[in-house]
């Protein structure tokens, strides 16, 4: 559908603009980890970008709906500017998605000075992307010219030699962003030996061309597009250090990304940290002497810590000793898990086959595990990454692997850790199932003697056949497909959309599961949550046993998994 152009920068703008950012980077995330070959050639910038970026609309949206869904009312600029720029910091993945969050707190801080102001102009989005330029570079500890820091600088140069309206200032940085991609190989001797130009800069150029669409109702796919052909028009390129390296093309189609750099750090460190400026002062300096890749991004208490180190130990207790840190993630480069007692092991033989799944409570991770596969667990609140998928394909230890990302959200992230499994020799198939018990069917069909293709169709098919619900509780008010619900309220939803509102949970458990026997139904799979009724698991059974003759129901405890219970049918 298309967007009504927005006149002024106004909280419906960012709101609009996290819109259409977000489905920008999806489209292109598969293009940006191809092309991530700096600092880490690791194959997820893109994936990090999408994350980061959804985590702030995310956040936007809940700032609209605590402004009343169901009036015209919006809220302040200032709002809706903090809460975009909190949720990229809570959620910033990697080197790129917290660089990225610098760049839209900067924005932020220009967007929200003046708590009352309804919109800016022209000239108030042209401070804010200098604001974010200038601010994401100083939370870079080493700078490097070449890298998405260069294309937010010539962003910002070219808005600031512009005058006019948001569309017009908005057009000219994202101009100045291309042309500042297509030069970044001659800055960076490690692109122009890959042939690509930064995945980083890459999409803060999608992002800067969201931020056009938003203010004039255009796509402009044709600077990127002629980005790439300039890129790749020149046969040899001198590099920043003098070396000369033949430039390929850099299309999505083409591009692959390098290994990981040798003899680098070999963990990548991030959390979440609530501290003091003046302690965060002195946790720069050690991490700074422990690693690189060093950007501390936030403030007003709450900061994003990314580092590059070889002693995550050491890296994490930093963080310790100058505050709270919290939702740490240790990301190991190259082998991942690999674990050795000593030189006289034998290296582990790789299996043939095996299935990797993301799995929401520790209950279903031992039903998993029981049936042979290799899981993860998606803690609430807190997806996996794609480097922990990749980690799991790893660990499985198998020449061929079945990877079950079990949620639609994780769609982008799944595709992400396949490809970079594939370029490490791994034969990956992702099965895009959408809910545990997706997982569950496909898993019981599973066959690791059968022909890989064989296995795959068949465990698609069965994923396929089964429709999924699950029965949750309301954080706040909102529309849905079933009307106006209320914060406490209990939710059935129905292949991902609402379709039941009640205020029981075994009423409505009930409900769902006649709405979805009605089309027929052989078997009936229940995934009990911790805090379900200890009632409802034996009601419902009954009632399909009374009401269903033919159908057979299991029931399995999932733990903390987030929805009050899961529901299968096949």
């Amino acid at each position: 559908m298309p967007q009504v152009p927005q006149t002024f920068f106004d909280a419906l703008a960012v709101r609009t603009w996290c819109g259409l950012a977000l489905r920008a980077l999806g489209h292109a995330r598969e293009e940006i980890d191809a092309i991530n070959v700096y600092p880490v050639a690791d194959g997820d910038t893109g994936t990090n970008l999408y994350l980061t970026m959804e985590s702030a609309a995310a956040a936007v949206e809940a700032v609209f709906d605590g402004h009343g869904t169901l009036t015209e009312r919006k809220p302040p600029l200032a709002d809706a500017a903090q809460a975009m720029a909190h949720g990229a910091l809570i959620g910033a993945r990697g080197n790129s998605g917290t660089i990225l969050a610098q760049l839209l707190r900067g924005m932020a801080q220009v967007l929200a000075a003046d708590g009352e102001t309804a919109h800016t102009d022209g000239e108030g989005l042209r401070l804010a992307l200098r604001r974010a330029a200038d601010s994401a570079r100083h939370a870079v500890a080493h700078p490097v010219e070449g890298t998405v820091l260069s294309v937010a600088s010539a962003a910002a140069d070219a808005a600031d030699d512009t005058q006019g309206d948001c569309g017009t200032v908005a057009r000219a940085a994202y101009e100045g962003a291309c042309a500042a991609l297509a030069a970044t190989p001659g800055q960076l001797a490690v692109l122009a030996r890959a042939g690509v130009v930064d995945a980083g800069g890459r999409g803060l150029v999608a992002v800067l061309a969201a931020l056009v669409e938003t203010f004039t109702g255009e796509v402009p796919v044709f600077v990127v597009l002629e980005t790439h052909a300039r890129v790749a028009a020149d046969e040899t390129h001198t590099a920043a250090d003098g070396t000369h390296a033949r430039v390929e093309d850099v299309s999505a189609s083409g591009a692959t990304a390098a290994t990981p750099c040798e003899g680098g750090p070999a963990f990548e460190v991030i959390y979440l940290l609530e501290a003091d400026d003046s302690a965060v002062t002195r946790l720069r300096e050690r991490l700074d002497a422990l690693g690189d890749s060093l950007v501390v991004v936030g403030g007003d208490g709450l900061w994003n810590v990314h580092v590059h180190v070889d002693d995550a130990g050491a890296a994490v207790e930093a963080g310790v000793e100058a505050g709270r840190p919290y939702r740490i993630r240790i990301t190991h480069f190259g082998l991942g898990d690999v674990h050795t007692t000593g030189a006289e092991r034998p290296p582990k033989e790789r299996a043939q086959r095996a299935v990797v799944a993301v799995v929401p409570g520790e209950g279903l991770a031992g039903l998993y595990g029981e049936a042979g596969a290799t899981t993860v667990l998606a803690r609430p609140g807190e997806p996996p990454a794609s480097g922990e998928l990749v980690a799991a394909v790893r660990r499985a230890h198998a020449r061929e692997v079945v990877l079950l990302p079990n949620d639609a959200e994780l769609r982008h992230t799944a595709a992400a850790a396949a490809e970079q499994a594939r370029a490490e020799g791994i034969r990956v198939a992702l099965i895009p199932t959408r809910s545990a018990v997706q997982g569950i069917a496909a898993l019981a069909v599973h066959e690791p003697e059968r022909r890989f293709d064989e296995d795959v169709v068949s465990m698609t098919s069965a994923a396929g056949a089964t429709r999924y619900a699950e029965v949750a509780v309301a954080e706040r008010q909102s529309w849905t497909m079933a009307g106006i619900c209320q914060a406490g309220d209990v939710l059935g939803l129905v292949d991902g959309d609402v379709a039941v509102i009640g205020a029981d949970v075994t009423a409505t458990a009930r409900a769902v599961l006649d709405r979805m026997l009605a089309a027929g139904g052989e078997l009936v799979t229940l995934v009990l949550g911790d805090e379900a009724p200890a009632s409802v698991a034996d009601i419902l059974e009954m009632h399909v046993r009374e009401s269903y003759l033919a159908v057979d129901t299991v029931v399995y405890r999932g733990g903390r998994q987030g929805a009050l219970l899961l529901i299968g049918v096949e």
